[in-house]
């Protein structure tokens, strides 16, 4: 009987522990479960930007490494280098009056359907500039000689004296039709006068009044072609309002925006869950602090 007595006094201390640790067991599990799904929707959107992130990447990855190079090269060089400004010298020769013998009443006189008429240099000599029609002439202003369309040499003499570089002439070649890449068809004819010189610069001087209509060089056609790579019009217009350009930069907005998220996952939120676990730590040890300091004492 007192045995009997004594074993259920036993036991009942051990059911009660019993029901404490599973108590606290089923706490554990819903603490858990709470956890997991406050993370599922997190997850979700992780996973979701990675996947979006990695295939449009992996559509549009060359286009950035191209926007990249482009952009890079056209920051690079200086604008004005590029449109050739460097290899021009502007001179400033003013006009006598005195060397003007040839005057404006004899040349309506000799050309009566003369219209838009000027005043300019030529090298060293002073010129009349006018139009008959849609074609441009140029005579000379002392005796009324009239000096277009220039022949081949005076247009390597006009090229060289508005050349700044200390290059030699290669040659010259007469433009008609069909001008090449990098000069409008609305300058024609020209003479193009090639220069031996770094980058192969090239003067275009035109036929009809002897003008300055454009200048090139190597590095302006590769920047020409990198900007047409750049905003991608594959076609004559160089349209930035393209509807490609349009298309792959809305898609690389969604991709660096995916990006975003998962700098975010990766690397900002490690970050913070770190510090706070080292505030916790840190407010932990100063709690034991004080309840080992309150032992003592």
């Amino acid at each position: 009987m007192m045995g009997g007595i004594v074993n259920a006094a036993t036991l009942t201390p051990l059911t009660t522990a019993s029901r404490i640790a599973i108590v606290e067991s089923n706490a554990i599990k819903t603490t858990l479960i709470k956890a997991r799904t406050r993370r599922k929707k997190p997850l979700k959107l992780f996973n979701l930007s990675h996947k979006l992130h990695k295939w449009l990447m992996l559509f549009i990855g060359a286009q950035f490494v191209i926007w990249s190079v482009t952009g890079a090269y056209m920051v690079f060089f200086d604008i004005d280098y590029i449109h050739g400004d460097s290899l021009i010298i502007n001179h400033q020769n003013k006009i006598k009056s005195e060397n003007l013998t040839y005057s404006s009443s004899t040349l309506f006189q000799q050309y009566p359907q003369a219209k838009n008429l000027s005043v300019g240099m030529l090298v060293n000599r002073e010129v009349y500039r006018f139009n008959i029609a849609k074609q441009a002439v140029i005579i000379d202003a002392q005796n009324g000689e009239p000096l277009s369309p220039l022949n081949k040499n005076t247009a390597i003499t006009i090229a060289k004296h508005l050349y700044s570089g200390d290059g030699k002439v290669l040659n010259a070649e007469l433009i008609t039709t069909n001008p090449h890449f990098g000069l409008s068809a609305r300058h024609l004819p020209v003479w193009q006068v090639n220069f031996d010189n770094f980058t192969s610069p090239s003067l275009y001087i035109s036929e009809s009044n002897g003008k300055l209509v454009s200048k090139r060089h190597q590095l302006w056609y590769l920047f020409d072609w990198m900007f047409r790579l750049h905003i991608m019009d594959y076609g004559d217009d160089e349209d930035v309002s393209n509807w490609l350009l349009f298309f792959i930069a809305s898609l690389g907005f969604f991709a660096v925006f995916s990006g975003l998220v998962l700098t975010y996952f990766k690397v900002i939120k490690p970050i913070i869950i770190s510090r706070r676990k080292n505030r916790d730590r840190a407010k932990k040890a100063q709690q034991d602090n004080r309840l080992s300091f309150g032992d003592k004492s």
